[in-house]
């Protein structure tokens, strides 16, 4: 066997290696993690007593912890097209609530998109927490009272802003009498710390 004719079967043994070998990704790097989106977002609920006196006023929050590379637009959040956050709270006939009190907004400017102008918006990031409060009446029924919360919002990332997203929560409290004892609890929402009240 000549030296021409080795070189022609190293090629033919090259070239069908070559087609029997497993495909490979055109690329070694690992693939980027998909974009976090609106589920990524927690959103909880919270009393300041448990449980409650009749004749009494506590507090009630609504907690959203955005994940890091994330926010969520505020309440108000300066964009034109931007979905504001909004939280609607439904309580049982009797209970009185006060308006939904909500964090101001850290206003940064983002860039959604190459050759995009820069937009100002008003965002929440990490933790934030919106508060309203629950006055019960004297002569309201003792029991489990059920406090309904509707959370509307839209996270973004440093790029797009994912579909707007509604979360709803139901939040029951139990109503005792006046001489019951009652646990102020989650002060890290509140203010102070855990103690009871006779």
């Amino acid at each position: 066997m000549n030296q021409r004719d080795i070189i022609r079967r190293l090629i033919l043994v090259l070239f069908l290696t070559g087609l029997l070998a497993p495909a490979r990704p055109a690329t070694s790097a690992a693939a980027p993690p998909a974009p976090a989106q609106s589920s990524a977002v927690g959103v909880n609920g919270f009393f300041s007593v448990d449980p409650a006196q009749q004749g009494s006023t506590f507090q009630a929050a609504v907690v959203l912890d955005i994940p890091e590379g994330l926010h969520v637009n505020s309440n108000r959040p300066l964009g034109k097209y931007a979905v504001a956050t909004v939280v609607k709270v439904e309580a049982p006939r009797g209970l009185k609530v006060t308006p939904v009190a909500y964090p101001a907004g850290r206003v940064r400017a983002f860039r959604f998109g190459e050759g995009t102008p820069e937009e100002r918006l008003a965002v929440y990031e990490g933790r934030a927490v919106a508060r309203f409060n629950v006055s019960v009446p004297a002569d309201y029924e003792q029991g489990v009272a059920r406090i309904r919360v509707s959370v509307r919002f839209q996270s973004c990332n440093d790029e797009v802003c994912f579909p707007p997203a509604t979360r709803e929560l139901t939040l029951p409290i139990a109503i005792v009498g006046r001489d019951t004892p009652v646990n102020h609890i989650n002060g890290q929402y509140f203010g102070g710390g855990r103690r009871r009240r006779g």
